[in-house]
């Protein structure tokens, strides 16, 4: 059998986030039968290796690149990235607070940051089926002034032309599948996942193993409910003592509008219609350049009707007259979803773990209120660089893993911790009902701006609240317009994803039966649902029995399966690197 090569090191390779990376870093070619996914990765080494390209990956690698270069220091940063580009896989509203941007690139106006929409105005409305209440008080969370409109993916990938230029190595398409540890415990870096494994398990004659890439300290920035960081809150039992994250699914259509209905920089939020009072849900609609207009939906996956679909509830909401006049006589250009965290404040886990730390939307800095987390993870970053820069320069060869102390001390000296600690009781007050919310928040969030003497608690994990499908009643769903609302397949076409038919599913099943004997049989199959992908689907089997049929080639990797599920009985797990959605401007 032909021996593996030793790949060249990643620095060599050329490629960079607007290039397509090598199908694999290592091609093994047998003439017996050896298994070829039992021969030793290639490895690579470098100071840092950072998982995940968004904002505080990205804020992460060029603050640590900046500290080298003013101190004349050499240190080695590696980004990798699952998507086939940076910004592929980046979904968000976006109404963007430049507060940390400003911090790490003081000129990025100068330097051309596709920010190019700042917010006009800010409207806040309560909605009944046919009616719209406008506030006539804009909450602290949705005054805007001063921020602006944009896509964050294209803010990714501006960081990364930033970063490129600093000497950062920034690798899309290439998917972080296992963490490595030393023989200490620590964390040792990651492995990019085998390529080239067909459907039923076995390598093809496009296989090539994965690689190792090994660092001194990893950083990872995943986002919300990141695969890695899973295992990493189970082995060092990261999320003792902090109350169970909560979670929202956020789901997203770009639309271009008729140019006299465009009003740049207007920013909307809606509550109430169309779910009911006892569900968390809201709405965005962002006005920016170019006659486009971002239009979501938030639902809380801590929702109690099994028969709920976040996804249905969105197209529902378009229909709204106050909505609906936007909308008439333009046409959607994208789709796509995303489960963001909610849990804020009290459900921040331990963000260090020997040999590394996490960072960004994985640890979970959303500001709740605001609906924005995007400047609290470059913050993250940013702070999280400054920490590893420190220790590396400290660490002596033989000390053994290096631990990043100082990062949460400094993190909670930062505005990040003052942000959150000042909205932490606004989605846990939820619990009471919507009316009690909205008074409670009134003098929690406006009179006292979060600065009560107490600290409420959510309670429970979202999973655990849902109902069994005989105490609940289905909800009837208008069909969809085909103008204003779609269904759910031509919506998905919208978002460019895709994945190699021929591999493992990457949605696995820890107990394929109970995807009968529990979902179907006491949830009504809840899956088929909550999903804003049409992954999950219930079929016949040739003896008439249901059967749970994955379409994995559909996933938008939003994690919502992983989080809602009423056992916990899914795994995300990273498929082939870039795959997956292809967001532009979302």
């Amino acid at each position: 059998m032909n021996r593996l090569v030793r790949a060249r090191p990643l620095l060599a390779t050329g490629w960079g986030p607007r290039s397509s990376p090598p199908v694999a870093f290592v091609r093994f070619r047998s003439t017996d039968a050896v298994d070829p996914r039992t021969e030793e990765r290639v490895a690579d080494e470098c100071d840092v290796v950072i998982v995940g390209a968004g904002p505080s990956g990205l804020g992460a690698a060029i603050r640590l690149k900046q500290l080298a270069q003013k101190d004349g220091k050499d240190v080695r940063v590696c980004v990798v990235e699952k998507g086939s580009e940076v910004g592929r896989h980046i979904l968000s509203g976006a109404v963007i607070e430049p507060r940390a941007l400003t911090e790490l690139i003081p000129d990025w106006k100068e330097k051309g940051a596709p920010l190019n929409t700042p917010v006009t105005e800010d409207r806040f409305m309560f909605l009944t089926e046919k009616y719209a209440i406008r506030s006539p008080i804009t909450p602290p969370g949705f005054q805007n002034h001063g921020n602006y409109i944009a896509s964050l993916g294209q803010l990714c990938r501006w960081l990364a032309e930033e970063a490129e230029a600093l000497g950062v190595e920034i690798y899309p398409g290439i998917a972080a599948s296992e963490v490595l540890y030393n023989e200490d415990g620590s964390v040792a870096g990651i492995a990019t996942g085998d390529v080239g494994i067909g459907k039923d398990g076995t390598p093809r004659d496009t296989f090539s193993r994965g690689m190792e890439l090994r660092a001194k300290i990893t950083l990872l920035g995943e986002g919300c409910r990141g695969s890695l960081t899973k295992t990493l809150f189970e082995r060092f039992k990261l999320t003792e003592g902090v109350e169970p994250q909560s979670f929202g699914l956020g789901i997203k259509e770009l639309w271009e509008i008729p140019k006299e209905k465009h009003q740049p920089g207007l920013v909307v939020h809606t509550t109430g219609w169309p779910v009911d009072l006892n569900t968390w849900g809201g709405s965005w609609m962002y006005h920016f350049e170019d006659n486009l207009v971002s239009i979501g939906y938030v639902v809380g996956l801590d929702y109690k009707n099994p028969y709920l679909s976040p996804y249905k509830e969105f197209q529902r909401f378009k229909t709204h007259p106050a909505i609906r006049k936007y909308l008439e006589g333009g046409k959607p250009i994208s789709y796509g979803a995303r489960a963001l965290n909610e849990g804020g404040y009290q459900s921040i886990p331990n963000l260090v773990f020997p040999g590394g730390a996490l960072i960004g939307c994985t640890a979970g800095f959303l500001n709740v209120p605001k609906i924005k987390g995007s400047h609290t993870a470059l913050k993250s970053g940013m702070v999280a660089a400054e920490s590893a820069y420190v220790a590396l320069q400290e660490h002596q060869e033989g000390q053994g893993a290096i631990t990043l102390s100082s990062y949460p001390e400094a993190l909670k000296k930062s505005w990040v911790y003052e942000e959150l600690y000042n909205a932490r009781n606004v989605r846990p007050a939820f619990k009471w009902g919507f009316w009690p919310f909205i008074a409670y928040n009134a003098i929690d969030q406006v009179l006292l701006g979060g600065k009560v003497p107490w600290t409420l608690k959510l309670g429970h994990n979202d999973h655990e609240q849902l109902r069994p499908a005989k105490e609940c009643t289905p909800i009837d769903y208008p069909k969809p317009d085909g103008v204003i609302s779609f269904d759910l397949l031509t919506n998905l076409a919208r978002s460019g994803t895709n994945h190699n038919d021929d591999q493992p599913a990457h949605l696995k099943l820890r107990q394929p039966d109970k995807a009968i004997s529990v979902n179907y049989n006491i949830y009504a199959s809840p899956e088929t649902r909550f999903c804003p992908a049409g992954v999950y689907e219930i079929i016949s089997k040739e003896d008439g029995l249901p059967a749970l049929k994955i379409n994995a080639q559909n996933c938008l990797h939003c994690k919502t399966c992983d989080i809602k599920d009423p056992t916990q009985n899914i795994d995300y797990t990273t498929p082939e690197g870039g795959g997956g959605p292809a967001y532009d401007k979302m």
